[in-house]
């Protein structure tokens, strides 16, 4: 019979310590599985901060293509004279390196400006509102139309 109580003290002692065991594990795999959940919501927090910032940027070169053109026409038209946007006659006028003919008798000219920085810039100038001028400038961020991250910004200057 001592044998048998024997036996039987001993299963108890074993079986508290095998649950100690078990215990210390689970705790390790939540703190674990804790640990990296934050740092994968993190990390979706900072990619979608890095998107957000990328697209900021964009806009930016787009906006400032169409300031860019909007520039150029408004010099053009305002500083030479005569005006290179006649309505009478054509004329060449330079901007970002490239010349362009605009003016002429149907009062709209339109043409469109490359940059270095892969940034481009449609602009038209519509004299056909006399006495208003309207000048109509669209930037982009890429002149590549099929690319699904292209930005597009617009400027009208009416004066």
């Amino acid at each position: 019979m001592n044998f048998q109580f024997s036996m039987f003290k001993y299963k108890i002692i074993k079986s508290k310590y095998s649950n100690r065991k078990g215990f210390t594990l689970f705790l390790a795999i939540l703190i674990t599985s804790i640990v990296l959940g934050a740092s994968i919501g993190f990390s979706i927090f900072v990619l979608r901060e890095l998107r957000v910032s990328a697209i900021g940027r964009e806009s930016q070169k787009a906006f400032f293509a169409a300031d860019s053109g909007a520039e150029c026409a408004l010099y053009w038209d305002l500083k030479q004279v005569p005006s290179a946007f006649s309505t009478t006659t054509t004329s060449t006028i330079n901007c970002a390196g490239s010349d362009y003919t605009v003016g002429g008798p149907s009062g709209i000219s339109n043409f469109t400006l490359n940059f270095d920085n892969g940034s481009c810039t449609t602009v038209k100038v519509d004299k056909n509102n006399y006495p208003n001028t309207i000048i109509y400038s669209y930037g982009h961020n890429t002149c590549d139309s099929s690319d699904p991250n292209r930005v597009e910004r617009a400027l009208n200057l009416i004066y």
